[in-house]
C-alpha cells in the first residue's frame, strides 16, 4: 500500500516508559519523520516525564542515524484527567483491585485523551500516523488498552477531523518478553540498554535501585510484568520465581 505523505511522519505517544520508548524505536525504524508528545496529568510516577528528554537524547548519541529524523517533542497539561480521577495513578492510595475487577491503576478516559490530543497535534503537524504502546496481551485489564478501542477510536478521530489517521499499536498482542525481544531487534543490546536504564514504568515513581530489569519498586504490578517479561526474555522463557 502506498503512504500518502502524512502517513510519512508519525507522532508517538511517549511516556517516558519501556513500552512507548519501543514504540519510539519502532516509528524511527519505519518513517521519515517522527515527532512524540507526553502529558502531564497529575500522575503519581512523573518521575517517568523526566526520563523523556533524557531517553531521546541517549536514542540519538547511540543511534546517529535516527538523528535527521526525530523531530519535536509536545507536553501537554492534561492536570484536568488528574484532577477529576480517583485512581492510584493520581493518588496516593494503595494499588488493589476494585470491585468492577480492574484494578485501581486504572484512569477512566485517559488512553482515549491522549489519542484524541494526539490526533489534533498530529493534524496541525502534518503527521498522519499515531503510533501507542497499548497491549491487551499482557497487561492489567485496561479496557481502552484493547485492540477493539483502538479500531473504533481511529473511525470517530477520522471522521471527527476529516483525515485518514491510522493508528498504530505495534505491541498490541505482545507479551512483555516480546516487546524486549521486538526492542533487540530493532536496536540490538544497545537499545536493550537504553529502555532498561533510561525509562520508567514504576507506578510508586520509586528510581533508587537499578534492577537487571530497570528502576522501580519490585512490587507493583508494572514492575512485575517488567520484570517478569525481561526475565523470559533473558532466559528462552524461565521465569526467575523472584520476579512473580
Amino acid at each position: 500500500m502506498t503512504r500518502t505523505d502524512a502517513q510519512r511522519g508519525a507522532l508517538v505517544l511517549f511516556s517516558g516508559g519501556q513500552d512507548s520508548a519501543t514504540c519510539v524505536a519502532w516509528a524511527l525504524s519505519r518513517y521519515d519523520r517522527v515527532e512524540t508528545i507526553g502529558f502531564d496529568y497529575g500522575q503519581r510516577h512523573r518521575v517517568e516525564l523526566e526520563c523523556r528528554e533524557g531517553f531521546r537524547d541517549a536514542l540519538i548519541r547511540a543511534f546517529p542515524q535516527w538523528k535527521p529524523t526525530l523531530g519535536d517533542d509536545h507536553r501537554v497539561d492534561l492536570s484536568v484527567l488528574g484532577a477529576i480521577s480517583d485512581t492510584a495513578m493520581t493518588r496516593e492510595i494503595q494499588i488493589e483491585t476494585q470491585a468492577n475487577g480492574l484494578p485501581n491503576t486504572f484512569v477512566p478516559g485517559r488512553n482515549l485523551m491522549f489519542m484524541t490530543i494526539a490526533a489534533a497535534v498530529a493534524y496541525r503537524r502534518g503527521l498522519g500516523v499515531l503510533v501507542g504502546g497499548m497491549c491487551e496481551t499482557d497487561f492489567s485489564g485496561y479496557p481502552d488498552c484493547r485492540d477493539d478501542t483502538m479500531k473504533v477510536l481511529q473511525v470517530a478521530l477520522n471522521l471527527g477531523m476529516d483525515q485518514r489517521f491510522v493508528l498504530e499499536t505495534p505491541l498490541m498482542w505482545l507479551d512483555k518478553a516480546d516487546t524486549w525481544r521486538l526492542a533487540e531487534s530493532i536496536g540490538g543490546e544497545a537499545l536493550v540498554k537504553l529502555i532498561r536504564v533510561d525509562t520508567h514504568t514504576c507506578y510508586v515513581g520509586e528510581r533508587a535501585e537499578l534492577h537487571d530489569w530497570g528502576f522501580g519498586c519490585g512490587e507493583c504490578p508494572a514492575c512485575r510484568l517488567r520484570a517478569r517479561g525481561y526475565h523470559a526474555f533473558r532466559h528462552g522463557g524461565r521465569v526467575d520465581p523472584a520476579s512473580l
